[in-house]
């Protein structure tokens, strides 16, 4: 047995490509098209080519700054969400030996091509398809695969599929298929790709549309009313573009990617990788988690937590034959869990013995033997399953009347009988006298009480699957404080997505937790998909979530940041809808006042850019978090946006007005005077409507206030010095500012009367 030569490895992988799934990836050149042919790039590369046009040359190096500096921030927003996938696939590589050139050698598994021969052991991880040359004790867990929780014995020329682990013994294998050939790449492929979009991405979209719709009416309003009047096409248009991308939320994606990258950051550094941005704002709204049992809110971790001894050996003496079947036996898990129950006991170490043979538990015999000499007599000690040690013992009537009495006492508790006999001056394996039993349990997690408790009070259902035995899941479900309704057992891998599909059919915002293949139609299906950190690959790059650390009590930092980012997204939307109203209303109103715009293309941009500075601050407020499940409630942010952008379409026009009737200024200033007002209270609009409580009662985080306040300050400069717009005197800058305070405490007042009648929209 040679195996592949380096050079016949090399040409395969040619041929078959890297040992790995590969995801459909946007190449940088597609992503920069993507962007630039965005409706809202395409109209400020318009209004820049008509500023051209009219030999407005600032103009168009300014809109195009603006372009590429909004391109800028959005890129590298989503370059860092791919870096941290980057980093999540290069911890879910593994090595494996194979025999290259008649040599065993440790390789990538990335690496591997059909043909070659790998060898495994208790612990490996399968990393392809193959088929079984030799073996020797060799049983692999599925559960991953097929959801089956037992191990499966492997003989040779039977098939191990790649994703499964090595339970007991070990096996020379052949790989026979690779990458998306696989079982596992199969089913990936089998499953639809299909976007998933968040219900603040969803709502954040029709925001986008009315507010589009509503922009196109009026300027297709005024354009007709202006063109009669004998204005020229290409002023129109100009002039039409700089409304619809004033009206129009321009920084809306950078908005959303800021806000909940920030997240994502926050979340990285407790090992919880986000691999689709949206999917934290869609646990914010999660009101039923379905989550799985072993390794999640248990330790998979197998532990003894009691001894039945029903012989007249002591504690001691008990443990001393337990340690003696189990401590040639490393590999094998429960043998794990005895010698670190004896260890702790601090037991089991000082009778004087000699081995003589040891025959390790496999799945045919389901024991442990071990021949010894102590103090000079020979003696054999098995250990393993009851039923099978009670074959190989003489049990009177009363003994297994007592014994099966305390075997449904264990399956009640959920816990694992391990028997143990033993007979001296002996070398052979009947006729043993029964001991008594180690319980074994998979202890639960210290956080999952906590987090369970977490969900509760937080307004999310929660319900166990797990595919143990009705008692065994029902004593673990108990434990954690839930009731019969909230667990399922016994459950298969099409019995998962079906659940979801059920609870998804009544209304509920699901999140759901899984580990292996089989949870992957689950997992593409839930609003919210969560690998956990025992989770094969694949899993892990389905889900929406990735748990790095064991256990799912990030999920609850998870949720609470979730609710963050939901919380200023809501105020956003309030803000962004109430704003577009003010400018849209306001100017398609003074236009059919005064029959012109009031302001140039060059003040709408501006404004449209200054505005989007202190939105992005946003992803630093200050919010008051909720105990229950987030809830877009459409109908009372509409009515409190429209009456807000109401008194603000008021306030522009009296404004207006004034310094119509009542100043000497030019058209040029008052368009100046006009833009700085309506900059300065769009920002103060800000304070209203990121908080229910009076604005003084909950500033906002001192990101917002410093942004908003340089932005202004920004703008109130530009006015004083005559850069991009008129000049006007420091008297008036400071009018628009006492004007604008003035006119902030009325929009609270309207928030404040609007809210005390609406307690039940």
């Amino acid at each position: 047995m040679l195996g592949l030569s380096s050079k016949e490895a090399e040409l395969k992988l040619k041929e078959t490509g890297l040992n790995k799934i590969e995801e459909e990836k946007i190449s940088l050149v597609k992503k920069i098209i993507f962007w630039f042919l965005s409706p809202i790039s395409l109209m400020l590369l318009a209004a820049a080519f008509l500023s051209l046009v009219s030999h407005k040359v600032f103009d168009f190096y300014f809109i195009i700054f603006l372009l590429f500096f909004n391109f800028i921030v959005t890129f590298f927003q989503e370059k860092k969400a791919d870096d941290a996938i980057k980093k999540l696939q290069n911890k879910l590589r593994v090595k494996v030996d194979v025999l290259r050139d008649g040599s065993w050698v440790g390789i990538d598994s990335y690496f591997l091509v059909p043909g070659d021969i790998i060898r495994v052991s208790v612990g490996d991880l399968i990393p392809a398809d193959c088929i079984v040359l030799s073996q020797d004790g060799f049983s692999v867990n599925q559960a991953a695969l097929t959801g089956e929780s037992l191990p499966q014995e492997k003989r040779v020329n039977d098939k191990v599929y790649s994703g499964s682990f090595v339970f007991l013994g070990n096996a020379i294998l052949k790989v026979i298929n690779t990458g998306k050939d696989t079982y596992i790449g199969k089913s990936i492929l089998a499953v639809e790709n299909g976007k998933k979009e968040s219900l603040v991405e969803k709502d954040i979209i029709l925001i986008s549309k009315f507010l589009s719709i509503l922009s196109l009416i009026a300027v297709f309003i005024i354009s007709i009313f202006l063109y009669q009047k004998g204005e020229s096409f290409i002023d129109i248009f100009t002039i039409d573009l700089s409304l619809i991308i004033a009206g129009i939320p321009i920084a809306i994606s950078t908005v959303i990617t800021i806000i909940t990258s920030l997240g994502v950051y926050y979340l990285s550094k407790k090992d919880v990788v986000v691999r689709r941005l949206s999917s934290l704002e869609d646990l914010a709204n999660v009101n039923m988690l379905l989550t799985d049992k072993t390794g999640t809110l248990t330790k998979n971790e197998m532990s003894v937590v009691q001894i039945l001894n029903y012989s007249n050996f002591s504690d001691d003496e008990f443990l001393f034959y337990a340690y003696i079947a189990s401590y040639k036996d490393i590999k094998s898990p429960i043998s794990k869990s005895i010698l670190e129950f004896c260890k702790k006991r601090e037991r089991g170490y000082k009778t004087k013995y000699n081995v003589i043979k040891f025959i390790p538990a496999d799945s045919n015999r389901k024991r442990s033997t071990v021949f010894a000499k102590v103090d000079d007599e020979y003696i054999v000690v098995t250990l393993g399953a009851p039923q099978v040690i009670f074959e190989l013992s003489k049990l009177t009537d009363e003994q297994k009347k007592e014994i099966e009495k305390d075997l449904s006492y264990c399956a009640k508790k959920g816990l694992k009988p391990i028997a143990l006999a033993y007979r001296k001056r002996t070398t052979k394996e009947k006729n043993l006298q029964f001991i008594g039993f180690l319980l074994l349990t998979d202890p639960l997690r210290d956080d999952a009480k906590d987090v369970i408790d977490f969900m509760k009070k937080n307004g999310i259902k929660v319900k166990m699957l797990t595919g143990d035995t009705d008692v065994v899941g029902k004593s673990i479900g108990h434990a954690l404080g839930l009731s019969d309704k909230d667990i399922y057992t016994e459950i298969l891998p099409k019995d998962k997505l079906n659940i979801v599909l059920r609870y998804k059919k009544r209304g509920y915002i699901v999140a759901v937790t899984g580990d292996g293949i089989n949870d992957l139609p689950a997992i593409k299906v839930a609003n919210v998909g969560i690998a956990v950190s025992n989770a094969v690959s694949a899993l892990k790059s389905a889900a929406d979530i990735v748990l790095l650390s064991k256990g799912i009590s990030v999920i609850s930092d998870a949720i609470l940041e979730a609710r963050k980012i939901f919380a200023r997204m809501y105020s956003y939307s309030i803000y962004r809808i109430s704003e577009s109203f003010r400018v849209i209303l306001t100017i398609f109103i003074l236009v059919l006042l005064y029959q012109e715009y009031p302001l140039a293309p060059i003040h709408l941009i501006l404004l449209a850019f200054l505005n989007d500075i202190p939105i992005t601050s946003l992803a630093f407020n200050r919010v008051k978090l909720a105990h229950s499940p987030s809830k877009i409630r459409i109908k009372k942010r509409f009515i409190l946006s429209s009456l807000l952008g109401f008194s603000g379409v008021l306030n522009s026009i009296i404004f207006f007005v004034l310094l119509v009737n009542f100043t000497s200024l030019s058209k040029e200033q008052i368009a100046t005077l006009f833009f700085l007002k309506l900059t300065i209270s769009g920002h103060m609009l800000l304070y209203v409507a990121h908080t229910e409580k009076l604005w003084f009662k909950f500033l906002p985080s001192k990101e917002v206030i410093w942004s908003t306040l340089g932005t202004q300050i920004l703008a109130s400069l530009l006015a004083l010095f005559g850069v991009l717009v008129a000049k006007i005197s420091l008297g008036y800058i400071l009018f628009v500012w006492v004007w604008s305070i003035l006119w902030m405490q009325i929009s609270e007042l309207v928030k404040q009367l609007f809210l005390k009648k609406s307690k039940n929209i």
